[in-house]
Order: C-alpha cells, then sequence, then structure tokens
C-alpha cells in the first residue's frame, strides 16, 4: 500500500518528468518546410530565366506549380493529423501562425496587383515570409528559423534596390535560408529522436 501511495513532492517530480519528455519529443519533421522552399526556389529561378532569356510570353505560368505542392500539403496534413496521437499547444500556436501567414499573403497579392505595384510584390512578401519563420523558430526554439526569418527581412530590404528580375533571385536565396536549410537541419533532428524514419 505504501508503494503505491506518491507523496505532493513524487507526484509533481512524475508531472515533471512527463512535461520534460513532452517538451523534448520534436515532433516538427522539416517536411513542409522543404517542399515549398524546393517549389519556391524552382518557380523563383526557373521565372527568372524565362524573363532574362525572353522565353514564353507568360514567364510567370510557372508559379502554377505551386498549386500541385499546395494539393500535396492537404493530403500530406490530413495523414500526419491521423498519425498525430496529441496535438500540443505549441502545435496548434504554430498552426494558426501559418494560418494566419496565408490570409496575409492573399490578402497582400491581391492589394499589390490591383494597385499595379508588380516591383513591390517580393519584397513585401520576404517581409511576410519572415514572420512566420522567425515566430515557429521562437516557438521551436530552433536557431536556424530564427536566423532565417531574419534573413528574410534584411532580403526584403535588399530586394527594394534590384529591378523585378533580380528580386526573383533574391526570393530564391531567402527561401534557401528560412526553409531548405532549416528544413534539413529539422530532418535530421526529427530522424535522431524516431530512428525508424527514411
Amino acid at each position: 500500500m505504501q508503494e503505491n501511495n506518491f507523496s505532493a513532492t513524487q507526484s509533481l517530480r512524475v508531472i515533471e518528468g512527463m512535461i520534460h519528455q513532452a517538451r523534448n519529443r520534436f515532433s516538427e519533421d522539416g517536411i513542409l518546410y522543404l517542399l515549398w522552399g524546393w517549389v519556391i526556389l524552382f518557380c523563383s529561378t526557373g521565372h527568372f530565366f524565362l524573363l532574362h532569356f525572353g522565353i514564353g510570353a507568360h514567364p510567370e505560368i510557372i508559379w502554377m506549380t505551386t498549386w500541385a505542392a499546395f494539393v500535396y500539403q492537404i493530403i500530406y496534413l490530413s495523414r500526419k493529423k491521423k498519425k498525430v496521437r496529441v496535438v500540443t499547444y505549441t502545435d496548434e500556436i504554430r498552426r494558426y501562425v501559418w494560418v494566419s501567414f496565408a490570409f496575409m499573403m492573399m490578402a497582400m497579392g491581391f492589394l499589390l496587383s490591383k494597385n499595379n505595384l508588380w516591383d513591390k510584390m517580393y519584397p513585401a512578401f520576404l517581409v511576410l515570409y519572415g514572420m512566420p519563420t522567425f515566430l515557429s523558430g521562437v516557438i521551436l526554439r530552433f536557431t536556424p528559423l530564427k536566423a532565417g526569418g531574419i534573413a528574410c527581412w534584411l532580403l526584403s530590404a535588399a530586394a527594394g534596390f534590384v529591378t523585378l528580375e533580380y528580386q526573383l533571385l533574391v526570393l530564391g536565396l531567402a527561401v534557401i535560408l528560412a526553409w531548405i536549410i532549416p528544413g534539413y537541419l529539422l530532418r535530421a533532428k526529427h530522424k535522431k529522436q524516431e530512428p525508424n524514419i527514411t
């Protein structure tokens, strides 16, 4: 009987251990950072080359590739949701950060295109890219994402000094620093905790 009766101190230690274990369980696998990083890099550099060498009447059509990535993301998240046993407060906060980002991107894109401010679009998008990236880094306590967010803000300022054509290359550099490199680092960190993952 005495073995089963935990004291208040012992109970607190068990709870503290469970919280510590949950906190150290790194659920972010980096897949979506890599997906969007590579897709945006492909589109931005592809758009640059099509524009620079005058290939095709509508080089911006390359951005239609993002719809395929969006469909993949929906399928991926729905499958992941079925496997997740517990949704932490951290996961929920991050989800709302990225949902807010998506709405801001749509609103910003609409406003800039409506006012024919195409030369301001990519610097504005880079400001927006920095926000969820930096906040995700803060929430996850993951420095590469925080650095990636800051890089987006700095590159946004730099993009304001170059033509629309070269802003596409700045955008490509931004996603390498903000999403692709952190994505691979997140993937490696996740694999250490889940060794069965390929």
